[in-house]
């Protein structure tokens, strides 16, 4: 009875972890190809938009600029709403140290300190509700453009973890690596 429950054992979890693998594979190819598709719906409509990551509650969400300059959720298609992962999957965005980041910086010409200093008076808080959604990270450009980006998908438990790097230079196809 060991022997069998050892067997069937491994037998479940092998095909467990590969279902796992092909779920969370979509959900990259899925993320990639809906970026692909707003960087088209972008230029075709000549509208500026964002992909704004919550990396805390393991969500992303197309964001569409509107007339009055503010950042509002891109209701064209479903493919573009909020969309949340599983708790197994983690998301982790790094713009730091790319080309765009590299040529010039507020900070070398000392207009601005580190700390970016700004004075409190006359400040007011106001209800959470009533506070604008935050910018997104990620610029999709009408220009076909893109801001560059890599963007880890991360699965974890307590068994194994493994990820899946998207990342973009400056235009799209964006690109897929893993898992790693």
């Amino acid at each position: 009875m060991a022997l069998i429950g050892l067997i069937m054992s491994t037998v479940s979890y092998t095909v467990f972890s590969s279902n796992i693998e092909e779920d969370i594979e979509k959900e990259v190819q899925r993320l990639q190809v809906v970026t692909s598709l707003a960087s088209d719906y972008a230029v075709i409509n000549q509208q500026e938009l964002g992909l704004l990551i919550d990396e805390e509650k393991r969500s992303y969400e197309y964001l569409t600029l509107n007339e009055e300059n503010e950042w509002e959720p891109l209701l064209a298609h479903k493919y573009f709403e909020l969309r949340e992962l599983p708790e197994s999957l983690f998301l982790e965005l790094n713009l730091d140290g790319l080309a765009w980041q590299e040529d010039g910086s507020l900070f070398d010409s000392r207009i601005f300190d580190e700390q970016l200093s700004v004075s409190e008076e006359g400040v007011e808080i106001g209800n959470e509700e009533d506070l604008p959604p935050p910018p997104p990270q990620i610029m999709i450009l009408s220009s076909g453009e893109i801001t560059p980006f890599e963007l880890k998908l991360k699965y974890s438990d307590d068994d194994d973890e493994f990820y899946y790097l998207l990342s973009a230079k400056d235009t799209i196809p964006l690109e897929r690596e893993g898992p790693l």
